[in-house]
């Protein structure tokens, strides 16, 4: 069974930092794009940062300069650093990766269970 275990939330103050992380486990075959979402109460899921390789990067406007990601292939593991944090990033964080599990088969969706990020003013 195809898991994906997050790791690295917490509370912290307005300026401060965390960093989070998210390992695949189980039996795969490769991984595509891995990614990481929020979603904040009241508020729909969104998009906070993606990544293929190591030079393709997306992130959200309200993060860009203050988040990180990147990969550890051979870890199956993906990281979100994340500093000068503000209120507004209070959220749920989720990781998703497209997961190939046999070399016939095609990328499926897979999702974290979610860790909380507060941050306090």
């Amino acid at each position: 069974q195809v898991q994906l275990v997050e790791s690295g939330g917490g509370l912290v103050q307005a300026g401060g930092s965390l960093r989070l992380s998210c390992t695949v486990s189980g039996r795969i075959f490769s991984i595509n794009a891995m990614a990481w979402y929020r979603q904040a109460p009241g508020k729909q899921r969104e998009l906070v940062a993606s990544v293929t390789s190591a030079v393709n990067k997306d992130y959200a406007d309200s993060v860009k300069g203050r988040f990180t990601i990147s990969r550890d292939n051979a870890k199956n593991t993906v990281y979100l650093q994340m500093n000068s944090l503000k209120p507004d990033d209070t959220a749920v964080y989720y990781c998703n990766a497209g997961i190939r599990r046999s070399p016939g088969s095609w990328y499926d969706d897979y999702w974290g269970q979610g860790t909380q990020v507060t941050v306090s003013s």
